[in-house]
């Protein structure tokens, strides 16, 4: 059975998925900035089993010249495809925007010194929810830095 609610399911995933195409489509130029939400980036990695470019639009929070996205996938037991593929190729690129730029990952995991610190801010910059996704899954969710080249 679903941890996910109904109402996240049946009205914010679709909502979410025609918001990243859009972005996708028009390279950043629309997506980057919704109001009374997080700011969204594109992160683009290249599958760790496929080879297949991969692009996926997360809501980010900037600290210290790094944007920070999680890997939550909605508290689901398993992490996202994207966390694999970076984790496996941490040289990746990112639009903010439509400004295209390299950057290297780096998984911040809760053992990390400054991951409560982190977790405070990306949860905050987004409406409290990776604190719900965390009481979903029993997987501590990481942190990813994404740090310009």
């Amino acid at each position: 059975m679903s941890t996910i609610p109904a109402w996240e399911r049946y009205l914010g995933i679709p909502l979410l998925k025609v918001h990243d195409a859009i972005y996708r489509k028009t390279n950043g130029w629309v997506g980057h900035k919704l109001p009374g939400q997080a700011p969204i980036l594109l992160l683009h990695t290249v599958g760790a089993k496929t080879g297949i470019a991969r692009t996926n639009a997360l809501s980010y929070a900037l600290d210290g010249g790094a944007y920070h996205v999680v890997a939550s996938k909605g508290g689901d037991p398993k992490a996202p495809g994207w966390y694999f593929n970076l984790k496996a190729n941490p040289k990746v690129e990112i639009n903010v925007g439509p400004k295209r730029m390299p950057a290297t990952a780096r998984i911040i995991g809760a053992d990390d010194p400054d991951y409560a610190r982190l977790w405070k801010l990306v949860n905050d910059n987004n409406s409290q929810r990776y604190d719900g996704y965390q009481r979903r899954t029993k997987r501590p969710i990481p942190i990813i830095a994404l740090l310009p080249n």
